[in-house]
């Protein structure tokens, strides 16, 4: 098929963006992939030009891609800063820029919407393009986490999850949910969790189909430099309480009580950096234990490259690029399951945790840690699982959409 020939979608991904990772960097590997099988108008904020524009300039196989943007005026935006605000500024950019999918859809004679990032069911989408051939997501969201384990957290955090559970209680009454769930025509489901929550009568609409793949690119051959008397453990995101890196902590600190070899790097910042940082200092291991705060790109794959073992704990689905990095590298992974990323892994080249109670799931990490501290068990598990990343590449998620999409689409 020629590029004349490509079937047009219009593509709203409120977070992409070049060169980082989380959900703006998912957004862009999305883009990309698609873009190999379809022409692409993509929508995203002004503020991600001034990196896009750039990277095209020397990526010009790329330069087919229509780039639209938008951001309010600074005036009208000076409340937000990072992610504060973010939730109430991303609907009403979603309402602000319902006139442009309109007029760019009608005006390229585009029939599919996909509506990308931010991929929260319970967040907005653009009212015209939910009404066009309807493809949403990946979306989440509807995941939860006990109070078992959200009683350790702090106040505010506690409030967070609390509000959460109550809202996913009342997910009959949500008519916005609802209203996109009929509209759709394809929803892709990060998890199971979240797409036996979604109304029954829509359920067959849904997929399962992960966000997030493996890069194979030049950081999977880093140099590895590190102390060899050291079995380095690693986990990454933003440090939020429903991530679990108090679990990692309490997991570590109960493994590593009789092996000073053990030493555990924190990346990332976050609002729970306190009370990972008392838990550290109460259990006497600061000296096994390094927050970096954030990092930049290059240096966190050096980490991830000088690491033994990486580990996530996020508790649903979330912090998930490191998971699959974990995987370029050739690293074996502890990590608890999602539904959702983690049916990608197996216990041949990685260690998967049941989400049941919280001392059961601090035992059995513990346990895997103890278990990687053998270097042959590490080798073993990360041959396999640098193996297995070949099946899970980027290339095979855009090609697995288009494959979908055929089979989902009458005028393909």
């Amino acid at each position: 098929m020629s590029a004349t020939d490509k079937l047009k979608i219009f593509v709203s991904a409120y977070a992409c963006e070049p060169g980082l990772g989380s959900e703006i960097g998912v957004g862009w590997h999305w883009v990309l992939e698609m873009s190999k099988h379809f022409e692409l108008w993509v929508l995203t904020r002004e503020s991600n030009r001034g990196t896009i524009e750039p990277w095209i300039a020397v990526h010009p196989e790329f330069a087919g891609i229509h780039f639209l943007y938008f951001d309010l005026p600074k005036w009208a935006r000076f409340w937000k800063k990072g992610l504060r605000g973010v939730r109430t500024y991303y609907n009403i950019w979603q309402y602000c820029t319902n006139r442009i999918v309109k007029r760019t859809m009608q005006d390229n004679e585009i029939k599919i919407f996909h509506h990308l990032t931010y991929g929260n069911v319970l967040w907005k989408v653009s009212s015209y393009g939910q009404k066009q051939f309807f493809v949403w997501g990946p979306v989440g969201g509807l995941e939860t986490i006990p109070a078992e384990y959200s009683r350790h957290y702090t106040r505010k955090s506690r409030l967070i999850e609390w509000m959460r559970r109550t809202a996913i209680k009342m997910l009959p009454l949500n008519y916005g949910l609802k209203k996109r769930c009929r509209n759709a025509d394809l929803i892709l489901c990060k998890t199971e969790i979240t797409r036996e929550l979604l109304p029954a009568k829509y359920r067959d609409k849904s997929v399962l189909f992960t966000d997030v793949a493996v890069e194979k690119s030049e950081h999977a051959q880093i140099a590895q430099s590190k102390d060899s008397n050291r079995i380095e453990f690693i986990t990454v995101g933003r440090l939020d309480a429903w991530r679990g890196f108090d679990l990692v902590i309490k997991s570590f600190a109960r493994a590593a009580k009789d092996d000073k070899r053990m030493h555990l790097t924190i990346v990332g910042k976050g609002s729970d950096k306190a009370r990972l940082t008392e838990i550290v200092k109460r259990l006497k291991i600061q000296e096994q234990v390094t927050f970096t705060g954030n990092v930049s790109m290059e240096q966190y794959y050096r980490l991830l490259a000088a690491a033994d073992v990486v580990v996530n704990a996020s508790l649903k689905e979330g912090a998930v690029t490191v998971s699959f990095d974990s995987m370029a590298m050739g690293k074996p992974l502890i990590c608890i399951d999602t539904t959702g990323y983690t049916r990608y892994f197996s216990n041949e080249y990685a260690v998967i945790i049941p989400r049941t109670g919280r001392e059961e799931v601090i035992t059995n990490m513990s346990t895997a840690m103890q278990r990687l501290t053998c270097k042959e068990e590490r080798e073993r598990l990360g041959h396999k699982a640098k193996n297995a990343g070949e099946q899970f590449l980027w290339e095979s998620r855009g090609i697995e959409y288009r494959d979908l999409l055929k089979k989902r689409i009458k005028f393909i």
